[in-house]
């Protein structure tokens, strides 16, 4: 399904590959002209190549709070504003806390949090205040559920529910909705690195839908989220888990 995005301009991190990938395409397939950024220059072009004309790559760390600036700055000198930031960019990494170096738990907190709120400040600094705009953070059920070495990741999507809460009531008056969509267990090349397809086949029997999400799960709701159709949701957390967070 696409949603009506025409004429919104969107920018969203971590594109490059996985959930921020089928959110690019799907953004730009609903007529939305997009930013592909992600830390990987190779992956961001190759994505924005396959959307085509409506899609342009950015290589930047989200964590760069200078260069997360540069870049939505050309992005809206191209197109004369940014309607809409999505902050799915993060850093992946599971082990026990005994084990998390300062090296990992700066990285961790740098592209998760520090990127989502410079994208706010992105998308405040270059958003039509007439039209007003909107945020969709990427959250998650470990954020509400206890779950063994994820105590980082754990740490920055709970900061990330807390985030899209206070904003949405800090920039409501301003016209911006600020809401976000939590994933269940979803294969991606990234996580792939970190679980076995034993450990999916696991999680997929403790689904409540029997299944694991999909990137394109997800897509569709972040676009639903960013559509007319959503213009009077705010301060949610959409979970597209398969009922996992429901079911304690």
């Amino acid at each position: 399904m696409n949603w009506d995005l025409h004429d919104q301009v969107i920018l969203v991190t971590g594109a490059g590959r996985g959930l921020g990938k089928a959110v690019a395409e799907l953004l730009a397939q609903s007529g939305a002209r997009v930013a592909v950024c992600d830390i990987d220059g190779t992956t961001a072009a190759a994505t924005a190549r396959g959307i085509g004309a409506n899609a342009r790559p950015y290589a930047f760390d989200v964590a760069d709070r200078a260069a997360f600036l540069a870049a939505a700055a050309n992005f809206a000198r191209i197109h004369g504003r940014i309607d809409a930031v999505v902050n799915n960019a993060m850093l992946l990494r599971y082990e026990p806390v005994e084990n998390v170096s300062p090296e990992t738990l700066d990285a961790m907190l740098g592209v998760g949090i520090k990127g989502a709120i410079w994208g706010a400040q992105v998308l405040l600094a270059h958003m039509d205040a007439g039209r007003g705009g909107a945020i969709v953070n990427m959250a998650s059920p470990v954020a509400e559920k206890g779950f063994p070495n994820t105590s980082i990741y754990s740490l920055v999507k709970g900061a990330m529910v807390t985030l899209t809460k206070t904003l949405s009531t800090e920039l409501g008056p301003r016209k911006v909705r600020v809401n976000a969509v939590a994933p269940g267990s979803v294969p991606t090349p990234g996580a792939m690195g970190l679980n076995s397809e034993e450990e999916y086949a696991r999680r997929a029997r403790t689904i409540p839908l029997r299944r694991l999400g999909s990137a394109d799960d997800n897509a569709q709701a972040v676009a639903f989220l960013l559509s007319p159709a959503a213009s009077f949701i705010n301060g949610e957390i959409l979970h597209v888990d398969g009922g996992i967070a429901a079911a304690g």
